[in-house]
């Protein structure tokens, strides 16, 4: 299988990395996170500029054609800068409108999206154990339209989005609705956090909304099969910029006269490391891979939960590897090193922890239903 991106993507992560090291600098990102949203509003209105929010969309919505390949260049490089921009949530969402939403919707989305202007976001989490393929928010119908009911958990980025993709069961299935967050019996709660990220839990009281195609037609698996690869990029991207901030770190720290770096027992912990990230990077791709004609859905499942298995486990087990190795130091927050173990911690329960992951991955070898 041959793992090269290809001219395209070597051209988006080249442009994307660029961009990011550029921008996301620590003194920037110190001030996007006291700001009221932690949101990068200008670094979002440059990657758009560049046309690298456009790139991952269908040509017939103003896109370049990337995908989810395209998806997960641009993310690995976000992840690397930790740079705070909402990137994950609004394309997996536009392309999940852009695979099954009504020509209607794709028009009053996306050019939005290509701009830079507007962006959506999705709501798939719940609180308690349960699996993001069955929700338990409930969806009626209402004349031409639906009536939402629920509460969604830690809806990522709601500042600023003027769609949210909300997972819902109908009798029918379960299926994603397009929800304005300014709608009547919609209201938000902000989350207390000290992540990275704002986000909210969102209560729906018989909201209207829209249909995102037919439920059960298999939108709600298409995004959160994407939203899965999606935060497997991420997660990728964070724990190899917390290598490269540990390697810079022990080769200029000394001990008993020499750098850190030459001790076995830190080699051993960043070799471990290594093997994290390249068993991170070879299922990641492996499950794009998977996604390309012919397309069959339980392979490419299963290739999406075995890549979020491993940037959980592999992504945590690095970013605490990483900060171990940097002393006191990584946990101050005057230095860098600290949000990529904040990113890591946050993504690794993103959609169920890594024994969620196993459990759906054996119910989805075995076909069996995940336990609630």
């Amino acid at each position: 299988m041959d793992f090269s991106l290809g001219e395209e993507l070597e051209a988006v992560r080249d442009l994307a990395r660029e961009i990011l090291t550029d921008r996301a600098t620590p003194e920037r990102l110190r001030e996007v996170e006291n700001s009221p949203t932690r949101v990068d509003e200008r670094l979002w209105a440059d990657l758009a500029a560049a046309g690298l929010l456009a790139a991952v969309l269908p040509e017939e919505d103003g896109g370049a054609g990337l995908g989810m390949a395209g998806l997960c260049v641009l993310l690995q490089e976000q992840g690397r800068q930790v740079a705070p921009v909402p990137l994950w949530p609004a394309l997996t969402g536009a392309l999940t409108v852009a695979a099954y939403g009504t020509r209607t919707q794709r028009s009053g989305l996306l050019p939005g999206l290509v701009d830079g202007s507007a962006r959506p976001t999705v709501a798939l989490e719940e609180f308690g154990p349960a699996d993001p393929l069955r929700p338990r928010t409930a969806a009626v119908r209402d004349g031409t339209g639906w009536r939402l009911s629920g509460v969604k958990a830690v809806v990522p980025a709601p500042a600023g989005a003027r769609q949210v993709l909300v997972t819902a069961a109908t009798g029918d299935g379960p299926g994603v609705f397009l929800v304005r967050p300014d709608a009547p019996g919609v209201s938000r709660e902000y989350a207390e956090t000290t992540s990275h990220d704002m986000s909210a839990h969102l209560t729906l009281d018989g909201a209207p909304a829209e249909a995102v195609g037919p439920p059960g037609c298999g939108a709600v698996e298409h995004l959160v099969r994407n939203a899965s690869l999606a935060l497997a990029a991420v997660q990728a991207g964070v724990a190899d910029g917390a290598l490269a901030h540990a390697a810079a770190h022990l080769r200029e720290r000394e001990q008993f006269g020499r750098p850190l770096a030459t001790f076995q027992a830190v080699q051993h912990q960043l070799a471990d490391c290594y093997i994290d990230i390249e068993a991170m990077r070879v299922t990641l791709w492996h499950a794009v891979d998977a996604l390309a004609p012919p397309f069959d859905a339980r392979a490419a499942d299963r290739a999406a939960l075995v890549a979020k298995w491993w940037a959980t486990e592999g992504g945590l087990n690095t970013v605490h590897r990483v900060q171990h190795v940097h002393g006191g130091i990584g946990v101050d927050t005057d230095y860098p090193v600290h949000r990529h173990f904040l990113w890591g911690k946050q993504i690794s329960t993103t959609l169920g922890g890594a024994g969620a992951d196993l459990e759906r991955l054996g119910a989805l070898v075995t076909g069996g239903a995940v336990t609630e």
